[in-house]
C-alpha cells in the first residue's frame, strides 16, 4: 500500500478498478479545509488523462508494472506482433491498443512491451527514432524567409513536415513524443 504523501511522477497506482501512471501532483494546504493531494493521472488501459484530489494520507495499492524488451515483428491486421528475443515468446496487442505508436513501428524495432498481471497495457517507443524517407516532393525554392517545410511521407506511411533539403531515399530522426522532424541520421 501506498500513502497519497509518497505520490511521485511516474509512479503506478491501483485506484477505482483501473491502472493510473501519476503525471502530475501537487499537494494542496489550506487555512480553512485539511491538507489534500491534487493529481493529474493517465488511464493506462485507455489513456485518458483525469484529474483526482486525495485526502492527505489517503492509502492505495501500488500498482506492480512490468516491462518486457521485445522486438516488433509484423502486421497481422487486427493486431501487431512482437517477440521477447530472450525466450522467443510472442504476443499479439490488438490494433486499438497502438493507435499513435503504430505510425512509427518498423519490422525489427526494439521496443518495451508494458504489462500488469499479465494483461498487456501497450507498447512504449523510443523517443527518437530514424526512419527513411519514401516519398517527398523536391523542395521550392522562393519565399523562405521563415522555416520553410514540405510534406513527406515516411517508410510506416506517417506523413511528417520536413526541411526543403529533405529528399525521399534520406534517413531522419523523428521526435516520437511530438511525432515532428528532430534531424538527419
Amino acid at each position: 500500500m501506498i500513502n497519497s504523501n509518497e505520490f511521485k511522477t511516474g509512479m503506478t497506482i491501483e485506484y477505482k478498478d483501473n491502472i493510473y501512471t501519476i503525471i502530475e501532483f501537487q499537494h494542496v494546504k489550506s487555512a480553512n479545509s485539511m491538507a489534500f493531494v491534487r493529481t493529474k493521472l493517465k488511464n493506462m488501459r485507455t489513456g485518458t488523462i483525469t484529474e483526482f484530489s486525495f485526502n492527505n494520507g489517503e492509502k492505495m495499492k501500488k500498482a506492480m508494472i512490468e516491462k518486457k524488451k521485445m522486438n516488433y515483428l509484423y502486421n497481422a491486421g487486427t493486431t501487431f506482433a512482437f517477440m521477447d528475443m530472450e525466450t522467443y515468446e510472442q504476443v499479439d496487442i490488438p490494433t486499438e491498443r497502438l493507435e499513435y505508436e503504430k505510425q512509427f513501428l518498423v519490422e525489427g524495432a526494439s521496443v518495451i512491451v508494458v504489462m500488469f498481471e499479465g494483461e498487456i497495457l501497450g507498447v512504449n517507443i523510443p523517443e527518437k527514432l530514424a526512419l527513411e524517407v519514401k516519398e517527398c516532393p523536391p523542395g521550392v525554392k522562393g519565399n523562405t524567409a521563415a522555416n520553410a517545410t514540405k510534406e513527406a511521407i515516411l517508410e510506416t506511411g506517417y506523413k511528417i513536415q520536413v526541411p526543403l533539403f529533405i529528399e525521399a531515399g534520406d534517413k531522419i530522426i523523428i521526435n516520437t513524443v511530438e511525432g515532428k522532424y528532430y534531424s538527419r541520421a
